[in-house]
């Protein structure tokens, strides 16, 4: 359904874009027929200006017939267009909840667990988050939780909340 509406979308701005494009074309098409051809002075007398009122009529028509048709398309395809990226927002909105609220919950598990105690390899494996995500994730509960942390002899950091 999503792919549909994509490819409607583009259908629909990309024939809006084309009508009017063509509108453009024809008015400007019109206004080159009714500018006045430069003669030499020799010849002035012997020229005389006629209008092709058959092709001033045509572009007419083909201006606004493209402007009629292009001006309800192209606002079509733009509506569809920004419902769908409203809505790609909101799905990731949701998908940004429903992640956090997992970590969170794997976070107080963890927790409760460990008696407040907590490394970045143990929260990276039960949370299944790459290490530096994982470290960034702890280091912004501990400025939260105000929590202690020790460092091993071997580098190793672990985190230390009050329960």
């Amino acid at each position: 359904m999503k792919t549909a509406e994509k490819l409607a979308a583009g259908w629909l701005l990309t024939l809006g874009f084309m009508f009017l494009t063509l509108s453009v074309s024809a008015a400007i098409e019109k206004n080159n027929i009714l500018k006045p051809i430069p003669t030499p002075i020799d010849e002035k007398n012997l020229v005389q200006d006629t209008v092709n009122t058959d092709a001033l009529n045509f572009l007419d028509a083909t201006a606004r017939q493209s402007l009629i048709f292009g001006v309800p398309t192209l606002i079509l395809g733009g509506w569809l267009s920004i419902g769908l990226y409203r809505r790609s927002q909101q799905e990731k909105k949701a998908l940004n909840q429903q992640l956090n609220a997992q970590l969170q919950d794997v976070f107080y598990q963890m927790l409760l667990e460990n008696q407040g105690r907590m490394t970045v390899a143990g929260f990276a494996i039960k949370s299944q988050l790459p290490a530096l995500s994982a470290r960034q994730y702890l280091d912004e509960k501990a400025k939260e939780f105000n929590a202690n942390f020790q460092v091993s002899e071997d580098g190793a950091v672990s985190y230390h909340f009050d329960i």
